[in-house]
């Protein structure tokens, strides 16, 4: 294996501590979530030109026109959606696979699903050779969710929605909780945390955000 030049590996950890400021500071605060995010690098889910930018707090593009979110955005999701050790996970939009990557490292399991096949292979790949082995990645229509594993304690939703879609929602869990961004456009978003009770389902409005949109059906890559 070639060693790193001792500047280029100090420059490395610093970008790496930086990053990890701009969480706090962002609001992702939860100690799990931190330490998840420290023990998962986003430098092998960027790639081509922008491999360079992996620890910067901005949002990036990946194949299949789709974008790796930035990471305060991850941050703030993961601490939403308050996962417990024992949690199994469904995230609709696997993208490049660092947002489940990150769940993984708290929950039990997590099964995440894609519209765009490559995306789910390239994902796959990069989970095996993290040694992530407690996530499943699926190509599938994410807007169905994955009623043969259901229910979940948690739902993930990377992708906007004008509304939450009913078959997410029937698939949580009585006192899960699913997080999703939703919005009739790509300026006006909300992100939000839907808790499933004996009742009913209570909204929370979190913050404005800005998503790719949820889209029904398989891509034909």
């Amino acid at each position: 294996m070639t060693e790193q030049p001792e500047e280029e590996g100090e420059d490395l950890a610093e970008r790496k501590m930086r990053f990890l400021f701009a969480l706090r500071s962002k609001g992702v605060t939860e100690a799990r979530v931190l330490s998840a995010m420290e023990a998962v690098d986003r430098g092998p889910f960027v790639r081509g030109l922008f491999a360079e930018r992996a620890y910067e707090d901005m949002p990036l593009p990946i194949a299949c026109g789709q974008t790796i979110s930035q990471p305060s955005i991850v941050g703030l999701m993961t601490q939403a959606l308050a996962v417990g050790p024992r949690d199994t996970v469904l995230e609709i939009g696997t993208g490049s696979g660092y947002q489940a990557a990150v769940l993984s490292q708290i929950a039990r399991r997590v099964y995440t699903i894609d519209r765009h096949r490559r995306l789910v292979r390239e994902a796959s790949a990069l989970f095996d050779r993290l040694g992530l082995p407690n996530i499943v990645a699926i190509a599938g229509d994410g807007t169905r969710g994955l009623p043969d594993q259901a229910p979940f304690d948690r739902i993930i939703v990377t992708a906007a929605a004008e509304d939450p879609p009913g078959p997410l929602l029937s698939q949580l869990k009585i006192g899960g909780i699913m997080v999703l961004p939703v919005g009739q456009s790509d300026t006006v978003q909300s992100l939000i945390r839907v808790t499933r009770t004996e009742t009913g389902l209570n909204y929370e409005e979190l913050r404005p955000v800005r998503f790719v949109p949820l889209v029904e059906g398989m891509a034909s890559d």
